[in-house]
């Protein structure tokens, strides 16, 4: 871990040595109690109560996934304790700081209630040596390294992962997630100043994710379920009901529950769920008693009486009406179609060769943040003649959100599986699978090797090791390259102004990819990809003092993917047209779910914000923030908060945060999330 070991040592031998004067060690704290409900008794994303096993999730239930959330938030109890002294011992001058917190939180979920390493409730926040060599500064441990500034979005400020369990409420101080580093800089011959760091990689602290965990109990089962601020996107992966993690055993399920009641569907080879579901599958239509249109119903029966757990994975009242065209893979609702009612819905292409290839099939969710060199962080800054302060960044470093890839392996030997795809196959009416109105629909198989899922022959019998469908979380590296600058202008009206900006550009940063193509053929690998882009990100930002002493701060955000797609075209190669969501596109890594169509990404995407921040009382003691943000496409964030300070040593906090607008962005889902706080900070 580069230098964590030595690091660690280093510290606490120099704070421990029977040879400090611990007489000039000073110690102080902070005890903070917040106090959080949510506004209504809504729902919240991924929070079904009535799942009690991750084998029961509905696949097709995200209308009622989400199940109505407990009144209260959180009801948190923080105390950090601050050590601070010299040690000449090490060095003249030098000094050193550690920040030590006890945590606990009775109203939230399981494994967000207590301490946690790398994320905001850390018992080891902070440990730290303040030394020079030469002419370097240097901090060297475990702290916080503050380079970006603008409001609502840490964009240059990276170099320190982030913990969104309550998504971006807390302040950056709070949010910020301490790591292992050296941070040196040293002042330039023509007045500048150069900073070096090397910090240890870790990832954004993420509800539904790992975490920086080297096990996967608490994400595996349940995708933090009842935490407050899962979003869609995440929700996608792990959900427990909405996740694929959990959708794929029940996938396997359905189609050992074929082969259990109807024997192999090796007969049905060439026919598709679509078709099956409307009742166009002739073989099937004879065990239904002749009657195709009741054929689904009677087999959901089968189901009923067969397995709990795969009663409703499909589920025939949700898909639109039989004969429905699904070659436009399921359109969004918002452009006048319909979105598919179920995780089957999107896969209607799927020929029963490939439904039967992954009978009995499991999954697993594995944690591989191999990250086994260091961050390395360059900062030169200085200011001209004019006033005008500048910075030039650059980071070659593990991005801090981490990727999701997918792909079948061996259950016993975790060896990748490779599946077979065959060419398109048109049918020509004469094919027993196939009606005389199906001519010329085309399909594909996706096939898993033939010692897998349901075996044909020899008593039609399941593999006795069924393939494992695996999601591999891991970290990737990236270049980034920005700056910022500030400068003050002076105007008539309003005094001086002051003008900011950042920008940003990542090479290699990864983001998710829809194939709905690949997706309607029941290729699960394939269907979602995260591919290496190309992102560019800025800030400009301008600052007024108003009325006398109010700040008025606003910001323009623009995020750019600069590899973005979108290839409009189905599965038979036709134009998609004015429909979205068909074809290949970047998806919304944020909001894409199985209730709006896995949502296409913005190529541009932007946000503006305005925060106001101004003292009250008598001399001022106290103060009321407020910032809001406008996200593109109707996603609104208004947090509102006040600062009443009792005394030196006692202050009163309270705060509404408010989330409203379209369901489908950032800011919009997280509605019923919406929540008052009130807190207590006693220091001493």
């Amino acid at each position: 871990m580069f230098a964590k070991k030595i690091l660690k040592a280093s510290i606490a031998a120099a704070v421990f040595s029977s040879s400090v004067a611990y007489a000039e060690v000073e110690v102080t704290g902070k005890i903070t109690h917040e106090s959080a409900s949510f506004h209504g008794n809504g729902t919240l994303i991924g929070n079904n109560n009535s799942i009690t096993s991750y084998s029961q999730s509905l696949s097709n239930a995200y209308a009622v996934s989400n199940a109505t959330h407990d009144e209260n938030l959180k009801s948190a109890t923080s105390a950090r304790i601050y050590v601070d002294g010299p040690l000449d011992e090490l060095k003249d001058g030098a000094t050193f700081h550690i920040e030590l917190q006890a945590f606990s939180d009775s109203s939230t979920v399981d494994g967000l209630d207590g301490n946690e390493a790398y994320s905001q409730r850390d018992a080891l926040r902070e440990a730290y040596v303040d030394t020079d060599y030469d002419d370097w500064l240097i901090r060297a441990g475990k702290q916080q390294a503050v380079w970006g500034t603008a409001d609502g979005i840490k964009l240059l400020d990276a170099i320190n992962p982030t913990d969104y369990t309550e998504l971006v409420q807390n302040s950056p101080e709070d949010s910020r997630i301490p790591v292992w580093m050296i941070n040196a800089d040293r002042a330039t011959e023509d007045g500048g100043n150069f900073q070096v760091i090397i910090s240890q990689p870790k990832a954004n602290f993420i509800p539904g994710m790992s975490n920086n965990s080297s096990t996967v109990a608490r994400v595996h089962t349940n995708g933090d379920k009842g935490a407050p601020f899962i979003m869609k996107g995440v929700d996608t992966i792990t959900g427990r009901v909405n996740g694929f993690l959990n959708i794929a055993p029940d996938i396997g399920a359905t189609a050992q529950t074929f082969n259990a009641g109807f024997g192999s569907l090796a007969t049905f080879n060439a026919s598709t769920v679509g078709e099956f579901m409307n009742g166009e599958v002739p073989g099937f239509a004879a065990a239904c008693g002749n009657d195709a249109t009741a054929c689904s119903a009677a087999i959901l029966s089968h189901f009923a009486s067969a397995s709990s757990t795969t009663t409703n994975v499909i589920k025939y009242d949700d898909i639109d009406n039989t004969k429905t065209d699904y070659s436009a893979n399921g359109a969004n609702a918002n452009e006048g179609g319909t979105n598919p009612g179920s995780a089957f819905a999107y896969m209607t292409d799927a020929t029963f060769a490939t439904f039967n290839s992954f009978s009995g099939a499991k999954s697993r969710y594995v944690v591989d943040h191999d990250t086994d060199t260091p961050n390395i962080n360059l900062r030169y800054k200085n200011t001209t003649d004019d006033g005008l302060n500048y910075s030039f960044n650059f980071m070659h470093h593990y991005d801090t959100n981490p990727y999701v890839y997918v792909q079948w392996e061996d259950a016993t030997t975790g060896a990748k599986l490779t599946q077979t795809t065959s060419s398109a196959v048109t049918g020509d009416g004469n094919n027993t699978n196939y009606n005389a109105d199906q001519t010329g629909r085309k399909y594909r198989t996706v096939t898993l090797p033939s010692a897998y899922g349901y075996q044909s022959g020899s008593g039609n019998t399941l593999s006795v090791n069924p393939a494992t469908l695996a999601f591999h979380e891991e970290l990737n590296k990236i270049n980034s390259i920005g700056g910022s600058f500030d400068t003050t202008v002076d105007s008539q009206e309003f005094g001086p102004v002051v003008i900011r900006g950042e920008v940003l550009y990542n090479q290699d940063e990864m983001m998710p990819v829809i194939d709905r193509n690949k997706l309607a053929h029941g290729d699960l690998p394939g269907d979602l990809t995260m591919q290496k882009s190309e992102t560019f990100t800025y800030v400009l930002g301008e600052d007024i003092t108003v009325d006398t002493n109010m700040l008025v701060s606003g910001q323009f955000i623009q995020m750019i993917n600069l590899d973005y797609v979108d290839r409009k075209t189905d599965h038979e190669g036709a134009a998609c047209g004015s429909k979205v969501n068909c074809g290949v596109y970047s998806a919304d890594m944020a909001a894409m779910h199985l209730s709006n169509g896995l949502q296409k990404a913005e190529e541009m995407k932007e946000f503006y914000s305005l925060y106001l921040s101004k003292p009250f009382g008598e001399s001022g003691q106290h103060r009321w923030n407020n910032i809001y943000m406008f996200e593109e496409n109707d996603g609104n964030w208004n947090r509102f908060d006040v600062e009443y300070t009792i005394d030196d040593n006692t202050q009163l906090t309270a705060e509404v945060n408010s989330y409203w607008g379209d369901a489908n962005t950032q800011f919009g889902q997280m509605k019923e999330s919406s929540n008052v706080q009130v807190g207590v900070k006693y220091s001493f």
